[in-house]
């Protein structure tokens, strides 16, 4: 496993295990088989509606707590500083957790303009000790300038829909500038056209891999935190199978030279579901 040092110290795996659209009661068996194949990142969310399943799995688990790096966030619905630290509360009772290792804004939804109440939450919940880093999802640059200049603790990551046809060049940039680690969804374009793709195609024929191998370790190679989701054993084991091989110079260019921009999720400033 590689892992990344965020911008308070704290580490954490740069391959992590997503449960987006997994029910709960498949979430149990989906977790359980992920850390049995050495995943120790688990990302959650409150809307995914799984956090008892993902929960259960952990107690389930002889891994230390200490060595597991476990990720929930904060629904729209939730958003504003009162109710953000319910939502918190809520979230750890259905994870069984005494602390979370990272929380995060799930969208920004500039419309009702909490994203800032939001936060500020976060950071009492992070200078309590409650949680060991805080973080966004989904966050413009503009979301992010605003963050930078009214809160007081730098977010350690934005989580948003990257992949090799979304290559979010100038996010990555600017969240480079500020030491804000991107973290991808959807990195594998949700098994879309991106593993069909001749260019990723041919680079993981060379390397005798899968083409959602080889788009893994791009991300990786980018600097990218990434968290593959699949309920498969074969496929979460396939995926967690990145580490023996690297890309060229040459093969990571032309990855990225396939980029269109094209996202399969909402624009986060058109996100406003709540």
């Amino acid at each position: 496993m590689n892992y990344v040092t965020l911008n308070n110290g704290l580490k954490m795996p740069q391959l992590g295990f997503g449960v987006w659209q997994v029910k709960d009661d498949q979430a149990t068996a989906a977790v359980s088989t992920a850390l049995e194949v050495g995943y120790r990142s688990i990302d959650t969310a409150m809307i995914y509606k799984n956090e008892v399943g993902v929960g259960k799995a952990l107690k389930e688990s002889s891994i230390p707590r200490e060595d597991l790096f476990i990720t929930t966030k904060v629904w729209n619905s939730d958003q504003g500083y009162e109710n953000t630290l319910r939502a918190f509360d809520e979230s750890l009772e259905r994870l069984g957790l005494d602390y979370i290792d990272l929380y995060l804004i799930h969208w920004p939804t500039p419309q009702f303009d909490q994203y800032v109440d939001t936060y500020k939450a976060l950071e009492k919940l992070y200078h309590d000790g409650r949680v060991k880093a805080i973080g966004v999802c989904n966050f413009e640059i503009e979301h992010l300038e605003r963050l930078l200049n009214e809160c007081e603790v730098v977010p350690v990551l934005n989580q948003v829909e990257c992949h090799p046809y979304l290559a979010q060049t100038e996010l990555k940039e600017f969240c480079a500038k500020h030491n804000i680690f991107v973290e991808a969804w959807s990195p594998l374009d949700q098994g879309g056209e991106v593993l069909q793709d001749e260019v990723v195609q041919k680079i993981a024929e060379s390397h005798g891999k899968t083409a959602a191998q080889t788009v893994l370790r791009w991300h990786l190679q980018n600097n990218t935190i990434v968290i593959p989701k699949s309920v498969t054993p074969s496929r979460i084991k396939e995926n967690f199978d990145v580490f023996d091989f690297e890309l060229t110079t040459d093969e990571m260019k032309a990855i990225l030279e396939i980029n269109r921009n094209r996202r399969k999720g909402p624009q986060p400033n058109e996100m406003h579901v709540r």
